[in-house]
């Protein structure tokens, strides 16, 4: 694996893309995805200028963040069970997974317990697959207020994983569908909300045309995991 030709090949991407749909990319965040990698990857990325990581289960993270570099700075971005709320809390700085009432508020629960406001983000199921978490987006913008007004959380925008697919064009329908969502939340609002986390290894470039903020890049920074699903990033 060649870390820093990987980082240069995607930072290459993201400029050929922001230059496609007028955008700067400094406006784009990459957030580096570590499931499975470990906390020697996670230096070797911090000293190439990466800050920004991604964990998938609350378990690896609780085992390797200890040992990163205290720069690193962390996401949870997988399904997070309403017993790993404490723990997820207390090792994240964002959790980009909310995807019920329930779950909200636990974690509003547990931030308040440890005198801590948590950034979230919603996850949206776009298209609807049964296999997938997220909200249904009707759900979504009907609990949106009711989200909001808990006092521990900061919504600050939405996730999603779209259907595995080999072709990114074929991703493009649900970026738009989840772009046109955040404006819909932004007016029940009122008020601004600044992240798209959304685009992986295959498909970040139509994500950026699609108007996303944050890109989640595992494989095509660190190399194939041993085993990989069809829905992780």
């Amino acid at each position: 694996m060649d870390l820093t030709a990987n980082l240069e090949s995607i930072r290459q991407r993201i400029r050929t893309a922001c230059d496609r749909c007028d955008r700067e990319p400094n406006s784009i965040t990459l957030l580096a995805v570590t499931k499975t990698h470990s906390s020697e990857t996670v230096k070797a990325a911090t000293d190439l200028g990466l800050t920004l990581f991604g964990e998938n289960k609350v378990q690896e993270a609780k085992a390797k963040i200890p040992n990163c570099p205290g720069k690193a700075r962390w996401h949870f971005i997988g399904h997070l069970q309403s017993n790993k709320c404490r723990d997820a809390v207390e090792l994240f700085e964002t959790i980009q997974s909310v995807d019920s009432l329930a779950l909200a508020q636990e974690i509003n629960k547990r931030a308040a317990a440890a005198a801590k406001t948590m950034r979230v983000l919603l996850e949206v199921n776009v298209a609807g697959e049964a296999s997938k978490f997220g909200y249904k987006p009707e759900q979504m913008l009907a609990e949106l207020k009711e989200l909001n007004a808990l006092p521990r959380l900061e919504i600050h925008g939405f996730m999603e994983i779209p259907p595995f697919t080999p072709v990114p064009e074929k991703s493009r329908p649900h970026f738009q569908k989840l772009r046109e969502l955040k404006t819909e939340a932004e007016s029940v609002l009122g008020a601004p909300l600044s992240v798209l986390s959304m685009g992986m290894s295959d498909d970040f470039e139509v994500a950026i045309e699609e108007g996303s903020t944050m890109i989640r890049v595992g494989t095509a920074l660190f190399g194939p995991r041993a085993i990989r699903s069809k829905t992780e990033p």
